[in-house]
């Protein structure tokens, strides 16, 4: 059999190297860089303009999807109504306004559509003024007889121009687009200052707790108590106000037993929904599955071995509901941690104390203000600023690697699917494919390698958030921040400096190994080479990212996964609940879009100015689609207040900066020969421009920075002088409550009950053969839920049910027209994730009504003055020492002044161990009968600390799944349960309404 020549397959070898090292060196350039740009435009633009008629077709016929804020959202929340027509969302955008948006959807997503109108408009302008000086100047620059042969799409950039004076004009458009952008910046900050003024003076900001509460970290051992705190704050500023504080107890590892009590519920509805499917036809084996790494017994089970799914994930979720409730008995308030809280009687000193906390450090603390109880992350409270340090750091080796380790794949795509012919010179089959169809190839090429790319950036905000989330941020809006600005400098680094210059480099590279001299390299003129070169590529990403905004309105990957998950995947009741409830809108992965796409028109601005026509374009389509979004489909779940706004403006200076220096290559590289440069004077130019920029941050930071972030500087006057000693100053802090509103959430949180479908309910017993609610043990609860409760009627809420009952007591029945958001939005374990921090529902999480405690003592509370008949108790408002309920918790609370009330879930310090305690003896705790009803009721706190008890009531209304009214500060109107004579509640009351028949 005859094979070919060494020589011969040598000389091929040789010849598909040097063409995979000229398609490195020069990927980009080809004669078909104009109808990729066509095909780009017709496809991007032609397909957008289908998905969003698809939208206006579906969103009337499918409110889960398109408005489920219009359709959970209280009245003063909810959007504005709209149309069942075609085309009737349109002008409910137009007419509202950015007040409007303030008050229905949050300050964070009424200061992104502003930072979406400002980009807008700043495009807007330099569009026309880069296409309409630049394009001229660089076509009438190029036109020569050795260029004759050159297309119009290579003539408007600056490539063809060399020799000629017309790098003066991008010196003048470089100034003009500065002054645009600065002027939008500085009427924009303007604006953003009198938002957080009108923010600070809100009521619902001037009712809050955290607005006048301080967060203390770094506290030393020596000083970790409640006294502690208030010499640290005395050491900042000295105020008649003297605060209320609160050491942070160490809660131990209960929060990973409530994480993986979670877990395992989710496990095991996951294992009933699959194999009860078709109730009248079971699968004829039974769901396993393996034991759990973290099971105390998971050593007696041989290596590898399944166990029934049912029966061990019972038995699990049992075992993990002892350990919790002994671990919160036994919570100490003796064992501290690092951190406290300290509340002022008025916004005004704590804002001034924290203020001139700025630059003060007492005891190597720090002490700024707090954010909301919910924004907090609990387990980095904790950590000393040598671990944080620390977390950073490592945080920081895991972006870089993978900022790094994206450039291989980056370089592909750029060398050979940006620009198909380089696949085709080092590919003999495909080669003959490539010319035999030039526009089906044209397309394809300005298709594929966007789409690619895209689906990369779509995951990558998720892998950024993971690896942010141990790096030691304190708050969940800052690690938003965080993953915006990581998500930013990848973009750049890998998109702007390796995608963009790759080529250019190894040309550089490639001609100085060659032993050619340097002085005969062109440095600035291969770069500019390089920057035109890709600059088509840039052109038809954003053309795609046009589609993008389409594809974000039509919300078309949650339909089509909502719909095919509700078919194919047997979904678990919590799940078709979960896919029903409003999602959260991602600010950190748009910003960075928004940033990312200035960044490359900024930089391509005088390289190919028609990219500035196409950004004008994006965000003017988004400007009206992100306002839908933000009004009628997401929730803002970590309000922050606006402060992303820092963020924004500082990437903008960036990328100001970062256009200039590109411009300056580009006039650099005009008048090049050989190693000297003729353009100096067009150099010096530029110069001043960097200067200018920093000069303006530095009066943004001087003028506007801190009226951003502090309602009051220097000596506060007025309120804590006037009301602190008073009988209304007392009763106004009635409602401080801060161990228990800045208590760690585990303490308190319910824990969810498994939930099954009613279809499925006569299987349970036959399915289940261990415990069910009739084998109860004394006072100790069974079941899953927290506090033992007879089996209710689920057709009649508030009544036992029969002796019949198919289902044990150990799960929860959902009805199958119940499976909705609407349905559970009050419960905690889905209104905590989809509720918006509660501004969904028209209450914040620390919310306090004036004169008035709160209802419930994890910190969510109630508004107005409606008392409804559903939260009476039957046997009246006299507790069993014959008070009525407020002299009860009156009394209860004597002494409140000089210390702290912790919720309950704090282990009782013995009277003979106890150091300044801040509670008395005058609790009552000491009764027997008072005790002894404790017990009986829930027998999970017999040791607690007393936070304030209201006697449970008797009859409630019943919510499906077989609960009384979930009472989490119902608003008046929206749910039953509201009595607004009810100021505090006892540990058992967060159990989701339930309460043990008396």
């Amino acid at each position: 059999m005859w094979s070919a020549p060494a020589d011969l397959i040598a000389a091929r070898d040789n010849d598909q190297t040097q063409a995979f090292l000229d398609a490195i060196k020069s990927p980009f350039y080809t004669e078909s860089q104009a109808n990729s740009a066509v095909a780009s435009l017709g496809f991007s633009l032609g397909l957008a303009v289908l998905v969003a008629l698809l939208f206006c077709f579906l969103r009337p016929y499918n409110n889960v999807v398109y408005a489920p804020r219009a359709k959970y959202a209280d009245s003063k929340h909810a959007p504005p109504p709209v149309s069942k027509g075609l085309f009737g969302w349109i002008p409910p955008i137009l007419r509202t306004k950015e007040q409007d948006l303030v008050e229905r959807v949050g300050l964070d997503a009424a200061v992104f559509m502003r930072v979406c109108r400002m980009l807008r408009n700043i495009f807007s302008i330099v569009a026309v003024l880069g296409c309409g000086i630049i394009i001229p100047v660089n076509v009438i620059a190029a036109n020569r007889d050795e260029n004759k042969g050159v297309g119009w799409f290579a003539r408007i950039q600056p490539q063809y121009s060399f020799g000629s004076k017309s790098y003066w004009a991008y010196v003048v458009v470089s100034y003009i687009f500065d002054g645009v952008i600065l002027f939008f910046l500085w009427i924009n900050y303007r604006a953003i200052v009198k938002l957080r003024t009108d923010y600070f003076n809100s009521p619902d900001y001037q009712r809050s707790l955290h607005a006048r509460t301080l967060l203390v970290l770094d506290v030393p051992q020596e000083l970790r108590s409640d006294e502690g705190l208030a010499r640290i704050t005395d050491e900042v500023k000295a105020t008649h106000d003297m605060p209320r504080t609160a050491i942070a107890r160490n809660v131990k590892d209960l929060p990973e037993l409530v994480e993986e009590h979670e877990k395992a519920v989710r496990e095991l509805e996951e294992h009933l929904a699959k194999y009860l499917k078709n109730p009248d036809r079971l699968p004829a084996k039974r769901p396993t599955c393996k034991p759990h790494k973290s099971d105390k017994s998971h050593g007696t089970y041989p290596k590898g071995s399944r166990v029934d799914a049912i029966e061990y994930l019972t038995g699990r979720i049992k075992e993990l509901e002892i350990e919790i409730r002994e671990v919160r008995e036994t919570v100490d308030k003796r064992n501290t941690l690092s951190y406290g809280f300290a509340s002022y009687q008025s916004i005004p000193v704590a804002h001034s104390v924290a203020y001139d906390a700025r630059k003060k450090a007492p005891h190597n603390t720090i002490v700024r203000l707090a954010p909301k109880p919910n924004d907090l992350v609990w387990k980095n409270l904790n950590m000393s600023k040598k671990q944080r340090g620390r977390q950073n750091f490592i945080n920081g080796i895991w972006i870089t690697l993978l900022t790094v380790l994206w450039i291989i794949p980056n370089i592909f795509i750029a060398v050979f699917l940006s620009q198909l012919n380089n696949l085709a010179n080092i590919w003999p089959g495909f080669k003959e494919e490539y010319y035999a169809h030039p526009t089906l190839w044209a397309i394809v090429q300005g298709v594929l390698a966007p789409a690619l790319t895209t689906a990369f950036y779509f995951y990558l905000p998720a892998i950024f958030r993971r690896l942010c989330i141990n790096a030691g941020d304190v708050t969940k809006t800052s690690r938003e921040r965080h993953v915006a600005r990581n998500l930013y400098n990848f973009f750049c680094f890998n998109n702007f400096i390796v995608f963009s210059l790759f080529s250019s480099v190894f040309t550089l590279v490639s001609e100085a190994v060659r032993g050619k001299g340097w002085e005969d390299i062109q440095i600035f003129h291969q770069f500019m080479l390089g920057l035109c070169g890709v600059s088509t590529y840039w052109i038809t990403w954003m053309l795609q990212r046009n589609l993008g905004a389409a594809v974000d309105l039509s919300q078309l990957f949650t339909l089509i996964w909502g719909s095919f998950s509700r078919r194919f995947l047997s979904p678990t009741p919590r799940t078709l609940i979960e896919l029903s409830a409003p999602q959260a809108f991602d600010y950190a992965g748009y910003y960075n879009y928004f940033l990312f796409y200035s960044t490359v028109a900024l930089a391509f601005s005088c390289i190919q100015p028609l990219v500035l026509a196409v950004t004008a374009l994006y965000f003017w389509m988004d400007s009206f689609m992100k306002k839908y979004l933000i009004m009628y489909v997401f929730i803002t779940k970590y309000e922050s207040g606006g402060m992303f706004w820092r963020s924004v403006y500082n990437r903008m200076m960036f990328l100001t900066i970062l256009g200039n220096a590109v411009t300056a290559l580009v006039i650099a590289a005009n008048g090049q020969q050989g190693n000297i440069n003729t353009n100096w004077a067009g150099l010096a130019a530029m110069l001043p421009l960097p200067f200018i920029v920093m000069g303006f941050k530095w009066y943004c930071a001087r003028t506007f920075d801190d009226e951003i972030h502090y309602y009051q500087k220097g000596q506060a006057i007025g309120d804590s002088e006037g009301l602190a000693g008073t009988e209304e100053g007392k009763k106004k802090r009635k409602g401080d409550r801060v161990a228990t509103r800045f208590g760690h959430p585990v303490l308190y949180k319910p824990l969810i009950t498994p939930m099954v479908a009613s279809k499925s309910q006569h299987l349970l017993k036959s399915i289940y053969t261990g415990r069910t609610s009739m084998d109860q043990d004394g006072a100790t609860a069974t079941g899953y839920s927290d506090v033992y409760m007879d089996n209710m009627d689920n057709r009649q809420p508030g009544k036992t049910a029969g002796g019949t009952s198919a289902a044990p007591q150990n799960w929860e029945i959902v009805n199958e027209n119940e499976m909705d958001f609407e349905h559970y939005k009050n419960r905690p374990e889905f209104r905590d994730e989809a509720g918006g921090d509660g501004e969904l529902f028209g209450r914040s999480g620390d919310m306090i009504r004036p004169g008035t405690p709160s209802s419930v003592t994890t910190g969510v509370t109630r508004a107005g003055t409606f008392e409804s008949n559903y939260s009476r108790s039957a046997s009246g408002s006299r507790d069993p020492y014959g008070r009525s309920r407020s002299e009860s918790r009156d009394s209860e609370r004597k002494g409140a002044d000089v210390g702290m009330v912790y919720p309950a879930g704090y282990h009782q310090t013995p009277s003979n161990l106890r150091e300044q305690s801040p509670v008395g003896s005058e609790h009552g705790f000491s009764r027997p009968g008072h005790l002894a009803r404790q017990e009986s009721r829930d027998g999970l706190m017999s040791t607690a600390a007393p936070p304030g008890r209201s006697t449970p009531v008797d009859h409630f209304a019943g919510t499906p799944g077989g609960y009384g009214p979930v009472r989490y500060g119902n608003i008046p109107g929206d749910t039953p349960g509201y009595n607004s004579n009810e100021e505090d509640t006892s540990y058992d009351y967060f159990r989701r309404g339930r309460t043990q028949g008396r």
